[in-house]
């Protein structure tokens, strides 16, 4: 460390009031500092990008949020070895089945980032050039506005997206602006505060930069800026004001005009690269600064929901009408039961969804984490009404499937047919983008009897599901991955348990197959040394197989004494299998005339994520993942990533054809950090999934050898595509929101049939059809409504389809959008300390201390959410003051063993405010009553704020080292 760099660390833990121990902060220092240290030797001979400094800025935060939950809880925390990964802290948050969830938060999150030079690539305001700082701000804080209120709903796939949109420009700041050349140490914390300075920014008419002397730019800002502190960005394109700086690099076009040269530092051969590894520190404390305030207003445990670190969404979709009532009571009885045995476990579902349907009612989504909360909910419902037998089951399930986490597992539970069979192509577009498996509790799959309530009097008819009645839950649940389960009311409470109970965190698909109509076929699939609880999946009737496992022995279906099989159970149309675990190639022979569906799972913690790619329409090139179907006939990309191991590699990719009418084989190239970039010579034209095979060896005969995984949902190609300009997607309750969209197509032209449907129900108007010519497109606009009693925060899942003639051919978008009320209260919650009185004494466990604080959010502020403890073991209680809602009361009691506690305070729209006491020493940053005298002397200890100061100072020295970051140039 540089003597400036010692002054400066001293300096920030001199000035910081107290909170966390030294003690307790030094193994997350040094932890942190030997990761920062590991990243600087791996990283030194290659530029840092985006998704580099964000992953790492989340690793960090979401240790920090899983240590305090720990010692909070009284349990000790250990950080994992360095370089932390996703699996590596998910196995350090007590949540090691939750690493494929949080690997995929994590890529969700970088993917939105990197598209943010994709799709604003002209718009200087998403970079901080061109002097927009104001502007670039406002995206920010705007963005953080969304953020809290979309956690505050359990929105996390939105609060997720808008995190990726945000910390873009935030990082773009510190290697476009001078920020770093203007001789600051720190970030620039306003950047994330509405209503502050950022700096004093110079005017349009004032010159900044002078011409570069050949590629020599390192002193082209002007003396006066930087002596007056002035704060500059680059322009970017094709022209500028005079004299100003230009962004420079190989893309920029104003680089030329005089004043000629650049300022950017995104990388090391900018012109301003000398200063690239101080942008990248200051990028690196801005992100972990941004994940803080998100963390504190969100509290620990929605930040990890946010983050993926939580089990599984137990979501269930219920038919509410007459005939239900058995179906209802089995729920009961089976989601006490499921409920009773994962509490406490790592399966332990992490969000509890319900969603009732009927006709003409669905909904409303319920969303809890309190599995109380959720068991009275599904004891609340009843059984009434119904009159024609067809319900709104598909309304339902568009419902579950946008408010349930990315692939989830929905149940849902009906005897009727559905009537609003229109949304079932809606459906698809919705199981394919959110990648969720819906298995389908059927009970009316034969006669039943079905009640209609008439006045008083309760008359009965016969009824039935046709054929293409089930067909259409077979084909949807073929579709997801799931089973269509058509078993009689008495039967249904062992169906589910079965099916249920093996529904674990871990479970991974090895080989999943339908045939309809069903027909004689042999399947094979690989079993690795890393699976467990191997097990078989049949639905059908009057299917007959034959087993045979890797050492040759074989099993027939009506043989119950062999050695292959050690349980079995059928209910219904579904048949499981518990299957001996061999390592090796298994085959399946199947054998029926009916349509039936084979299903192969274990649990194992190796399994794999999947996107496709196409090339990018961005100035930088490259790829971008789509998220729309792939385009059938032509050649495909897709990036794989393999999650659970670090030793994996892949050999093999396959898009297998449902029908089993081919494969088209991959070119599969590794990319690093277990990426895999996959080129197909085509893509098939029909439904099919993805396969994929590898190698694992990581020392341990537990997971060595061949493995192999399957995608459960599938996919379908298309030749028409649907697209839309990135715009903002927010707006107010009573607003209309105006979307314009095109509609593209590679294969024959006509009439297209276009849909737009919402999972709200807001009133919306578009084009019923558009007419495209032969490889030609056209455009409409969907306008969609939110009434003016919407809840802020509440996200809208808008989903346009576009139909080819005849309906041979569709494809879809899927967009989220925010209601948003404006937000005008900027100020963080106050602390007023009202009383400090202790009795401690040298033997600190025989005495106690207390507090009592008043906390307000100012007169025009939106009320205080929530108060909870950042630090202290003591025993905190709330109340609201008498005659004013706006003062919240906070008293605290604690052992004099625990001198130390700090509040954390958030209110009504997530502004975060934080105050610590000590029996040694009070401070605050609000007014307050004079402390009482301490009882003891003060020690070494500091708040969080200064905890963070140091942290960032450690960043900034290891960063000094000359670790090289890549800000990306736009």
């Amino acid at each position: 460390m540089s003597p400036g760099s010692v002054a400066l660390c001293l300096l920030l833990m001199q000035t910081g009031v107290y909170g966390f121990t030294i003690e307790l902060d030094l193994e997350f220092l040094i932890n942190i500092g030997f990761q920062l240290i590991s990243d600087f030797f791996r990283s030194k001979a290659a530029n840092q990008k985006h998704e580099d400094i964000t992953q790492r800025a989340i690793l960090n935060t979401t240790l920090q949020a899983c240590r305090a939950l720990a010692l909070a809880d009284g349990k000790d925390f250990t950080f994992p070895s360095q370089p932390f990964t996703a699996k590596s802290v998910a196995a350090a948050c007590r949540a090691p089945k939750s690493s494929k969830r949080f690997r995929q938060a994590i890529e969700f999150i970088q993917r939105r980032n990197r598209l943010v030079d994709a799709r604003h690539v002209s718009d200087p305001e998403y970079h901080f050039d061109n002097e927009k700082f104001a502007e670039g701000r406002r995206i920010i804080t705007r963005g953080l506005e969304i953020i809290k209120a979309s956690n505050k709903e359990m929105n996390f796939e939105a609060a997720r997206e808008r995190l990726g949109e945000i910390t873009h420009p935030l990082q773009d700041f510190y290697s476009h602006s001078n920020w770093v050349e203007l001789g600051n140490t720190l970030p620039n914390t306003n950047l994330i505060k509405s209503g502050t300075s950022i700096g004093n920014i110079a005017a349009l008419s004032r010159a900044t930069c002078r011409s570069c002397d050949g590629d020599d730019c390192t002193n082209n800002i002007l003396e006066d800026i930087k002596q007056e502190n002035i704060l500059t960005s680059g322009y970017f394109g094709s022209s500028k004001p005079e004299g100003k700086c230009s962004h420079g690099g190989s893309f920029d076009k104003s680089k030329k005009i005089k004043p000629t040269g650049g300022i950017n530092k995104d990388k090391m051969s900018a012109e301003h690269g000398h200063l690239h590894t101080a942008a990248a520190n200051m990028a690196a404390a801005a992100t972990s600064e941004l994940l803080e305030d998100i963390r504190g207003a969100a509290g620990d445990k929605t930040f990890l929901q946010m983050m993926g670190i939580s089990g599984k969404a137990l979501c269930f979709a219920i038919d509410t009408t007459g005939s239900m009532s058995d179906d209802i009571a089995a729920v009961r009885t089976i989601t006490s039961s499921i409920i009773n045995s994962k509490v406490g476990t790592e399966d332990e579902p992490s969000l509890y969804i319900l969603v009732p349907f009927n006709d003409p009612d669905f909904g409303p989504l319920m969303r809890t984490t309190d599995p109380d909360k959720f068991k009275n909910a599904i004891n609340s419902l009843s059984a009434t009404g119904g009159g024609d037998a067809p319900e709104l089951s598909l309304s339902g399930l568009q419902l579950a499937l946008t408010g349930a986490p990315p692939n989830s597992e929905i149940f849902l539970f009906t005897d009727a047919a559905a009537k609003d069979s229109r949304l079932l192509s809606t459906v698809i577009a919705l199981i394919e983008r959110t990648k969720t498996v819906v298995n389908f509790m059927i009970t009316g799959g034969g006669l039943f009897r079905r009640r209609r309530q008439i006045g008083n009097d309760q008359q009965q008819q016969q009824s039935r599901l046709s054929a293409s009645d089930l067909q259409l839950y077979r084909d949807l649940a073929q579709t997801s991955g799931g089973q269509s389960i058509e078993v009689t009311k008495s039967e249904l409470p062992e169906a589910v348990s079965i099916i249920t109970e093996s529904s674990s965190s871990s479970l991974v698909t090895l080989l999943q197959a339908a045939r309809t109509p069903g027909k004689a076929e042999n399947f094979t699939f690989t079993v690795d040394e890393s699976v467990k609880n191997l097990t078989l999946y049949i639905t059908g009737t009057s299917v007959t197989f034959t087993l045979i496992s890797p050492s040759g022995v074989s099993q027939q279906s009506t043989d119950t004494t062999g050695s292959l099989i050690t349980a079995s159970q059928t209910v219904g149309n579904f048949k499981t299998l518990k299957l001996k675990s061999e390592v090796g190639l298994w085959e399946m022979k199947m054998v029926s005339t009916n349509p039936y569906t084979l299903k192969v799972v274990g649990e194992s913690s190796i399994d794999f994520l999947f996107d496709f790619l196409e090339a990018s329409e961005g100035l930088f090139g490259g790829f971008d993942v789509i998220d729309h179907r792939p385009r059938a006939g032509s050649n495909g990309t897709l990036l794989l990533t393999v999650t659970g191991s670090t030793s994996a590699n892949v050999t093999e990719v396959v898009l297998v054809e449902s029908s089993g009418s081919g494969n088209v084989n991959g070119n599969v190239t590794a990319v690093g950090g277990g990426d895999y970039l996959v080129q197909f010579s085509r893509v098939p034209s029909e439904e099919f999934v993805v396969l994929m095979r590898g190698q694992n060896s990581d020392g341990s005969s537990r997971s060595s050898g061949t493995f192999q995984r399957q995608s459960t949902s599938s996919i379908k190609a298309s030749t028409v595509t649907v697209t839309v300009a990135d715009t903002n997607r927010v707006f107010a309750p009573g607003e209309t929101f105006s979307l314009p969209f095109s509609v593209k197509t590679s294969g024959a032209g006509g009439n297209f049939t276009i849909r737009a449907t919402n999972d709200r129900g807001f009133t919306s108007t578009f084009p019923s059809s558009l007419v495209l010519d032969t490889g030609g497109s056209a455009n409409g606009t969907v306008n969609l409504t939110a009434p003016v009693t919407t809840t802020s925060g509440t996200d809208v899942t808008l989903t346009i389809e576009a139909e080819s003639p005849g309906g041979a051919d569709t494809n879809y978008l899927v967009l989220r959008l925010t209601v948003l009320k404006t937000v005008t209260d900027f100020t963080e919650p106050m602390c007023e300390l009202l009383s400090l009185q202790s009795n401690c004494t040298e033997n600190c466990s025989l005495s106690t201390w207390k507090l009592s604080v008043q906390v307000t959010d100012g007169a025009n502020g939106t009320a205080i959410d929530r108060v909870s403890l950042r630090q202290g073991n003591g025993t905190m209680n709330t109340s609201l003051a008498a005659g004013n809602e706006n003062i919240t009361l906070v008293s605290y009691t604690a052992s004099c063993c625990s001198p130390d506690v700090e509040l954390l305070v958030v209110d009504g729209v997530g502004n975060v405010g934080s105050c610590s006491y000590s029996v040694r020493q009070t401070s605050t940053s609000s007014s307050q009553a004079p402390p009482q005298t301490p009882t003891a002397a003060p020690v070494g200890s500091f708040s969080t704020k200064a905890f963070q100061s140091f942290l960032l100072c450690i960043v900034i020295t290891i960063l000094g080292l000359n670790l090289p970051f890549e800000m990306g140039i736009n």
